[in-house]
C-alpha cells in the first residue's frame, strides 16, 4: 500500500490516522526520516517485530533504533539518562543523532539484540513526531533496506528492494547523503558507533573533549 504524502502536507492527519491502524495491526511499513526512509514497526509487537526481521532479513545480533516524537517518550525505554546524554539530548535533539542507552528489561531482545542497550533519537522530522504522538508510543527507525544494501531515499527505491512491505508512506525524495550518527553513552562513557551527519569532531567540541572516543 502506498500512502502518498501532498507536498504541502494537507492530508497529512488522513495519512498518520492510516499509518497508526496499520501499526496497531503490527504491519510494517516505510516512513521518510530526516534521513532515509525507515522501517516502522510497533516495537512492543513480538509478531512486529519478527516481521520486520523477516521484511529487512537482518540478522538477529543487529539491534533495532526507536524513534520517539517526545523527550518524555525516552523514559519509557531506558534505565537512566546519564549526564553525558542530557548535554547530548541539549545540544542535538532533535535531529540525526541516535543515542545508545542501557535499555529497560521490558524491551524485546530482537529490539537490543541481548546487548541489553537500546538507540534512541528524537527525530527533527515533524512528521515522525506526530507519528509517534499520534500512535501514543515510539516506532522503530531502522533504514528501510535490506540488509547490506544502500539505504532509500525514495519510495520506489523502498519497493524495489522490500517488494513485501505492508505500507510506505510516500513523501517524495529525501535528500540526505548520510545516516544519523550513532553515540554510545552507556555507563556515561562516550563511544562513537557510527559517525553519520553530525561530524564525531563537533560533538567532541560541544562537550569540550578533548579528541578521545
Amino acid at each position: 500500500m502506498i500512502i502518498s504524502l501532498q507536498k504541502d502536507w494537507s492530508n497529512l492527519n488522513e495519512a498518520l490516522q492510516k499509518i497508526v491502524k496499520l501499526l496497531k495491526e503490527d504491519k510494517v511499513g516505510a516512513i521518510p526520516t530526516e534521513t532515509f526512509y525507515g522501517l516502522a514497526a510497533n516495537p512492543f509487537s513480538e509478531k512486529a517485530l519478527t516481521r520486520l526481521f523477516f521484511l529487512k532479513k537482518r540478522p538477529p545480533d543487529k539491534p533495532i533504533l526507536l524513534l520517539i516524537g517526545t523527550k518524555e517518550e525516552l523514559f519509557k525505554l531506558v534505565q537512566e539518562v546519564p549526564p553525558l546524554a542530557e548535554r547530548l539530548i541539549e545540544n542535538f535533539w532533535p535531529g540525526p543523532l541516535t543515542i545508545v542507552f542501557e535499555a529497560k528489561n521490558i524491551l524485546s531482545p530482537f529490539l537490543t539484540a541481548k546487548t541489553g542497550t537500546i538507540g534512541v533519537r528524537l527525530s527533527s522530522s515533524p512528521l515522525i513526531q506526530k507519528l509517534c504522538v499520534a500512535f501514543g508510543n515510539p516506532v522503530t527507525g531502522t533504514s528501510a533496506n535490506l540488509s547490506n544494501f544502500p539505504p532509500c531515499k525514495t519510495a520506489e527505491e523502498v519497493k524495489l528492494q522490500i517488494p513485501e512491505i505492508d505500507f510506505i508512506l510516500d513523501a517524495g525524495k529525501l535528500e540526505a547523503n548520510l545516516p544519523s550518527t550513532v553515540i554510545s553513552v552507556v555507563k556515561n562513557q562516550l563511544k562513537l558507533i557510527r559517525e553519520g551527519i553530525i561530524p564525531f569532531e563537533k560533538i567532541l567540541k560541544v562537550l569540550n573533549f578533548n579528541n578521545k572516543s
